[in-house]
């Protein structure tokens, strides 16, 4: 990956730009950096091109678009159900045989909440949101990310966090839009 063959931030996003047609230097520069590092290093892409990713996902949810949503993942999908249950789901047939079980209202809810500030990245794996509940995985250097996992059992472990940070009123604020 880019990020293994430089070192600073400024490097990883000049490597990354490299590799796109379209870039928006500015935005790349200014929302760089999130929860875990710069998203450049870690992911090999920029934060343009998950912003993209992002609006398209929190976009389709709102619509209540299954197609849109659709379009969105990568395969093969891994999901987690609240069990803990892994499941490597290999085609499209069968994302949208379990597509309701998957994108319960609570999953669309998050989907529609999405958004670049409250992204963490991992080096070399991705960018999540809410303790995992989704990953983003770019598959090309400079790429667009894609949904690669959906973990149910995730979410209601961020969900009981929030509600417990809630209750001793420690709580984010939630913008309304």
């Amino acid at each position: 990956m880019l990020a293994e063959a430089v070192a600073k931030p400024e490097d990883c996003l000049l490597l990354v730009w490299s590799n796109q047609e379209e870039r928006r230097v500015d935005f790349d520069r200014e929302n760089d950096f999130v929860e875990g590092g710069a998203i450049s290093c870690a992911t090999g892409t920029s934060a343009s091109q998950f912003d993209a990713a992002i609006a398209a996902l929190r976009e389709a949810a709102k619509s209540g678009n299954k197609a849109r949503i659709l379009e969105e993942i990568g395969l093969p999908l891994l999901y987690i159900d609240a069990q803990g249950n892994r499941r490597e789901i290999e085609d499209r047939q069968e994302v949208e045989a379990v597509f309701d079980e998957i994108f319960d209202p609570a999953m669309l809810d998050l989907l529609q909440q999405l958004d670049l500030s409250r992204m963490s990245v991992a080096k070399d794996q991705g960018a999540f949101f809410d303790l995992g509940a989704l990953w983003l995985v770019v598959d090309r250097d400079g790429g667009r990310p894609r949904l690669m996992t959906v973990n149910r059992q995730a979410l209601d472990e961020a969900i009981a966090a929030a509600r417990d940070q809630a209750e001793r009123n420690q709580g984010h604020p939630v913008p309304f839009d």
